[in-house]
C-alpha cells in the first residue's frame, strides 16, 4: 500500500545538523548583545525560526518580548531592540521609522539588524537614506536550509520564484550558491553534478567558484550523496499547473502546507478548535499514506482503524501483568495512533466535500484532456464557463495558463476572448496580470508562433538538420514557446494504457496524476541519470529552449562508495510540488535510489498564479 522502501535503499544523511547550525549562528548573534532585548521579528520568519529555536531557547539568552513587524508603531519599553527580518527595503523603512521616532523622542536605545538569509547592499543604502546608519549594527543571519522532513530541504523562499523568473532579479543567486555550498562542506562532494536552465547554470557557476575560492576543505572528505540534479522551475510550468491527487498534495492545495505544518480547522478536528500538525516521517499514519493516489487513502485509514480496535480490544484477555506493560508500554503510542487517524480521517472527509462542491471530476477530465491534446473546444468551453459562474478567479487563471502552455500559446480569437471574459468577470485590476502572463511565458498568444512554423518548416527543407535546429532556437526564444506536444511525444509523457490505469498497484510516475501524465520535470531527471549525461537527449533540450543551458559536471567516482552513488539532491529553483516529491520517491523505490529535495520553496498551482498576480488577495 503505501511506499516502504527498498531493503537495499542507501541511508539517508542526518540533516538535523543543518538546524543546530542555524540556532547556534543565531544564538551568537543575540548574544552580541548582551541584556535584555525585544525581539522583532518578520511574519515570513516566524514559522521557520519556530523550527529552529523555539520562544524557550529564545528566552533564555535574554529575549524579553517578542513583536511582529508591521506597520504600527512599536509599544517596546527595552533599551535594545533587535530586529530579524528579509532584505527588503519595506522592512528598512519600518526599522528608520522607529529609529527616528526614538530620536525625536530624545530617547538613546541599541538597534541591531539581522538580516536573513543575507544583507543586501540595497538595505544599508536606504538605512544610510534615511539617516540611521550609524544607529544601527547590521549582521546576517545565514540561515537559508530548514529541513521539512528526513528527505526535504526547503530554502523558504516563496518570493524567489516571482524575483526571478518575472522581475528576472538574480540576487538569489548568491544564496543558492551559499546553501549548495555549505552541503558540499558538510556531506562531501557532488561527484556528478547535472543541471537544466539558466538560473540553474548561474548557480552552478557561482557554487563552483565558491568551492575554488575555498579549496581544499571538502577536498579529501568521501562524498555522501553520490549526484545533484539542478533544475528550474520554468522548464516545466505545466506539472506545476496541474491539480494534484496525491493525498499530500491535496491537503497542501485545499489546507495549505505552510513550513511542513499544516492548520487543521474546526471542520477536520470536529471540536471547536484548530489544531497545527507537523507533517513529516514522525507521523506513521500520515507518512504510509503520504504519496499514495487519493482513491486508496480512505481504503487505507478504514484498514488502519480496524488494526487499531483490535490493538485495543487485546486487553479484554488480559491477567494484571499483561495489562502493566501494555499501560506502559503501548497504550500511550496506540492513543497518539488514534488522534493522528482521526485527523486524517476528518481531512479527507472534508477535502471530499470541497471536491464534490467544484465538481472535481469534471475538472480533473479537463485536465486530462489538455494535456493529451484532445477536445480543445470542448475543454476552452468549460474555461469559459468556469470564468462565467466566477469560481475563482486563480482557478480560472491557471486553467487558462495549462490550455496555453499545452498548445503553444492560444490562437488570438481565444486569446482576446478569454481575457475579455475574465476582466469583464473578475474585474479590470487584473489587466496586469496578464501582463505578467506574457512575461513569463505562462499566456502567451499565438500570433508570431504560427508564422514562425511555417517558416521553420520551410528553412528546414533547405538547410542541414543542425542549422535548422538553431534557426529553430532562435524563434522559440523570439516567441517563448513550450513546445509541450513535442516534448510530450519525444519523453513519452502521455502513458498509453489498455484498459483501466491500477493506480493501487502503480506503475509508473504516471499515478501521481491518475495515470494521465508523467511529470515532465521528473521524466528529464530519469533520463539523465540512465544515461550519465544529456546525450542522446539533444532534441528534448532544444524544444525546452536549453541548448546553451544543459551542462554536466562527473567526476573519477574511485571515492564515491556505491551507497552513494545511489543518493540523489534534486534541486528545484523556483520551486516544488509535492506530485513531484511523491513521483520521486516512487522512481526511487523502483530502481533502488533514494532522493533527497532541496526547493527555494514548495509550491502549488494556486502558489503560482498567485506570485503572478497583481491583485492581492
Amino acid at each position: 500500500m503505501a511506499f516502504p522502501h527498498r531493503p537495499d535503499a542507501p541511508e539517508l544523511p542526518d540533516f538535523s545538523m543543518l538546524k543546530r547550525l542555524a540556532r547556534d549562528q543565531l544564538i551568537y548573534l543575540l548574544e552580541q548583545l548582551p541584556g535584555k532585548k525585544d525581539l522583532f521579528i518578520e511574519a515570513d520568519l516566524m514559522s521557520p525560526l519556530d523550527r529552529i529555536a523555539n520562544v524557550s531557547i529564545l528566552k533564555q539568552h535574554e529575549v524579553d518580548k517578542l513583536y511582529k513587524v508591521e506597520n504600527k508603531p512599536a509599544l517596546s519599553s527595552s533599551e535594545q531592540l533587535c530586529f530579524l527580518v528579509r532584505p527588503r527595503i519595506k522592512n528598512m523603512r519600518y526599522i528608520a521609522s522607529l529609529v527616528n521616532a526614538d530620536k525625536l523622542a530624545g530617547r538613546a536605545r541599541k538597534y541591531k539588524v539581522i538580516f536573513s538569509p543575507q544583507k543586501f547592499y540595497a538595505c544599508e543604502m536606504v538605512l544610510e537614506e534615511e539617516g540611521i546608519y550609524g544607529d544601527v549594527s547590521c549582521d546576517e543571519w545565514a540561515f537559508s536550509l530548514l529541513p521539512l522532513d528526513v528527505d526535504l530541504l526547503s530554502m523558504e523562499l516563496p518570493e524567489f520564484f516571482r524575483d526571478y523568473f518575472l522581475e528576472g532579479d538574480q540576487r538569489w543567486i548568491n544564496t543558492v550558491a551559499q546553501a549548495l555550498h555549505l552541503l558540499s562542506t558538510l556531506y562531501g562532494p557532488f561527484p556528478n553534478c547535472y543541471g537544466i536552465g539558466r538560473c540553474a547554470k548561474m548557480s552552478h557557476e557561482l557554487w563552483r567558484k565558491l568551492e575554488e575560492e575555498e579549496d581544499g576543505e571538502a577536498k579529501g572528505r568521501r562524498p555522501e550523496i553520490g549526484h545533484i540534479f539542478l533544475l528550474d522551475r520554468d522548464m516545466d510550468f505545466v506539472t506545476a499547473l496541474c491539480s494534484q491527487v496525491v493525498y499530500e498534495g491535496l491537503v497542501d492545495d485545499t489546507f495549505r502546507i505552510k513550513c511542513g505544518s499544516v492548520d487543521f480547522g474546526p471542520e477536520v478536528t470536529s471540536s471547536d478548535r484548530s489544531l497545527k500538525l507537523l507533517l513529516n516521517a514522525e507521523d506513521k499514519v500520515f507518512n504510509e499514506i503520504r504519496n499514495e493516489h487519493f482513491s486508496n487513502v480512505f481504503g487505507f485509514l478504514s484498514q488502519k482503524a480496524r488494526n487499531l480496535q483490535a490493538q485495543y480490544d487485546r486487553r479484554r484477555g488480559m491477567d494484571i501483568k499483561q495489562m502493566k506493560n501494555f499501560v506502559s508500554q503501548e497504550l500511550k503510542g496506540l492513543k497518539q495512533e488514534h488522534r493522528l487517524l482521526s485527523l486524517h480521517i476528518g481531512a479527507c472527509e472534508s477535502i471530499m466535500k470541497k471536491k464534490t462542491k467544484q465538481d472535481f471530476q469534471e475538472l480533473i477530465k479537463t485536465e486530462h484532456a489538455l494535456l493529451e491534446g484532445f477536445n480543445i473546444r470542448e475543454s476552452t468551453s468549460y474555461i469559459e464557463e468556469h470564468i462565467d459562474r466566477q469560481v475563482s478567479p486563480i482557478e480560472s487563471l491557471r486553467l487558462m495558463c495549462l490550455l496555453s502552455i499545452t498548445e503553444n500559446g492560444l490562437i488570438p480569437k481565444d486569446y482576446r476572448s478569454l481575457k475579455t471574459q475574465y476582466l469583464q468577470s473578475y474585474g479590470p485590476e487584473h489587466l496586469l496580470t496578464f501582463s505578467n502572463l506574457r512575461r513569463a511565458g505562462l499566456l502567451t498568444e499565438q500570433a508570431p508562433g504560427d508564422t514562425l512554423t511555417a517558416v521553420e518548416s520551410k528553412v528546414s527543407k533547405l538547410v542541414t538538420d543542425k542549422a535548422a535546429g538553431k534557426i529553430t532556437d532562435a524563434f522559440s526564444s523570439l516567441a517563448k514557446r513550450s513546445n509541450f506536444r513535442a516534448i510530450s511525444k519525444k519523453l513519452n509523457l502521455i502513458p498509453r494504457v489498455d484498459g483501466e490505469y491500477d493506480l493501487k498497484v502503480p506503475r509508473d510516475m504516471a499515478y501521481v496524476f491518475s495515470g494521465a501524465y508523467v511529470p515532465l520535470s521528473c521524466r528529464v531527471i530519469e533520463q539523465v541519470l540512465e544515461r550519465r549525461s544529456w546525450q542522446g537527449l539533444d532534441e528534448v533540450v532544444r524544444l525546452l529552449n536549453c541548448s546553451e543551458l544543459a551542462f554536466a559536471g562527473l567526476t573519477k567516482e574511485d571515492k564515491a562508495s556505491s551507497e552513494s552513488l545511489r543518493l540523489i539532491l534534486v534541486v528545484f529553483l523556483g520551486g516544488c510540488t509535492f506530485s513531484e516529491i511523491s513521483a520521486l520517491r516512487f522512481l526511487g523505490r523502483e530502481k533502488g535510489y533514494r532522493f533527497i529535495f532541496l526547493t527555494t520553496a514548495i509550491t502549488n498551482s494556486a502558489r503560482l498564479m498567485e506570485a503572478m498576480s497583481e491583485v492581492k488577495a
